[in-house]
């Protein structure tokens, strides 16, 4: 039995469990993880007896190499998904459907709701992403290699830093050397920000010089075979300025903790608690601006959101990123994050550079 064929059997049981007779998954992102069709403008039926894949003519060829055996309704040239879908869902006479309420527009999910012939339309919410949360063993392969692209990456790119690179040069050079190490693409744009610059958590990279301040923030990651990893370092590229060591200590004291609680059942909310406890007891509390961490898989961001507002319990194969973070309005910021594999009895730390002050020094190059 195929993994998709195994994770689509799951999901016909969350299916039962919420009292639906099938489910219509239009997430492309969710149709992925459930056949291995890569292509768009196609969704997937998944009933307690059936898979059906609505797709078309383009992709006829394609599905046959990444989903073979699927069953499956190509449309003809000219016919709308919407309404083919309409068509071919009400010759099965299904008396209750869940759609993807989290993926479909108002519109969309109206329009269904009069053409549809079913007793009961229901808006299904995270049952295909609660199972994305759970990695199978074909996943964290795929995981564990994106990872190892973005360490080479990382460390090929911290080797040849010059004081009169920019941020995007920096940010260029990441996205070339991702695909030429063995990545598809970039799991997100890279994140590059200077001094001062590197206080803005999402920064855009700019014309800014390496050279213009002692230390730089770098949030990349890689994208192979589908899935993605996520990284942060901040290197020191020449003195320490004031304040700066007491920071960076405090934030990886926050992150070491943090990753020390993480195994099953420890509720999320609980761990970003801990993480911010050491923070606020530097007195650096407030300039923790953002949630602890999040899932990662076939999108950056998955369940589980690692939030203090979140009373969700970790679970054996989730891989989260922890990644807190100390920001000062023109000053800078330091977040440092990794890759954690929660397993059995704790968790495994996925990404391997190291994270001490002293590790992450890196003098730049004059040319």
């Amino acid at each position: 039995m195929s993994n998709f064929l195994k994770r689509r059997d799951r999901l016909r049981k969350v299916i039962r469990h919420e009292r639906a007779e099938a489910l219509l998954v239009t997430n492309p992102v969710n149709v992925t993880y459930l056949t291995g069709f890569t292509g768009g403008d196609s969704y997937l039926l998944v009933t307690q007896a059936t898979d059906l894949l609505l797709s078309d003519p383009r992709y006829e060829e394609q599905i046959g190499e990444e989903s073979p055996g699927l069953a499956t309704f190509i449309r003809q040239p000219g016919e709308l998904l919407s309404e083919v879908t309409v068509r071919e869902l009400n010759k099965l006479e299904l008396k209750s459907l869940a759609v993807e309420g989290d993926h479909l527009t108002v519109n969309t999910f109206d329009g269904w709701q009069r053409e549809l012939n079913v007793e009961s339309l229901l808006k299904g919410s995270g049952w295909v992403e609660g199972l994305r949360a759970i990695k199978d063993k074909v996943e964290l392969a795929a995981i564990r290699r994106a990872i190892d692209v973005a360490e080479r990456v990382f460390t090929s790119v911290r080797a040849q830093l010059s004081a009169r690179q920019s941020e995007r040069d920096v940010a260029n050079e990441i996205e070339r050397l991702t695909r030429a190490m063995g990545g598809a693409a970039c799991a997100f744009k890279p994140i590059v920000a200077v001094g001062p610059r590197s206080a803005l958590p999402h920064a855009t990279p700019g014309e800014c010089l390496m050279g213009s301040s002692p230390f730089v923030l770098i949030d990349w990651g890689a994208i192979v075979d589908g899935y993605r990893s996520d990284l942060t370092r901040v290197l020191l590229t020449s003195r320490i300025p004031p304040k700066f060591a007491k920071v960076y200590e405090t934030v990886l004291a926050a992150q070491t903790a943090a990753i020390e609680a993480l195994k099953p059942g420890v509720m999320v909310s609980q761990v970003d608690q801990i993480a911010r406890d050491v923070i606020a007891r530097a007195g650096m509390g407030p300039r923790f601006n953002h949630g602890l961490g999040h899932g990662i898989g076939l999108d950056i961001h998955e369940a589980p959101r690692m939030s203090k507002k979140l009373d969700q319990p970790l679970v054996a194969g989730m891989v989260v990123t922890v990644e807190p973070g100390i920001y000062y309005t023109g000053w800078g910021g330091v977040r440092i994050e990794d890759d954690v594999l929660i397993t059995a009895d704790g968790y495994e730390l996925l990404s391997s550079l190291p994270r001490s002050l002293s590790e992450n020094t890196a003098p730049l190059l004059l040319g």
